[in-house]
């Protein structure tokens, strides 16, 4: 899934070399950390987060058909 987030991350912004996820794995959920330009933050993000919303949902579509797990996507500043 971090390959897929990295994916289409890089491809919405202007300076992918900035892209950086990290993934937190814990006992019930794991949680990948999306951070990227600040310029870049509103290509991530989306108008009225559309963007970042339908990433999270086709996250959340993967994780269920694998075992159940939980996955969370966070945007840092």
């Amino acid at each position: 899934m971090r390959e897929l987030i990295e994916y289409v991350a890089r491809e919405l912004v202007e300076k992918p070399s900035a892209v950086k996820i990290r993934e937190i794995k814990g006992a019930k959920a794991t949680i990948y950390e999306l951070s990227c330009a600040p310029d870049d933050m509103g290509r991530i993000i989306g108008k009225d987060g559309r963007i970042v919303k339908s990433l999270r949902i086709l996250l959340k579509a993967i994780a269920a058909k694998n075992e159940g797990q939980n996955v969370e996507l966070e945007i840092i500043d």
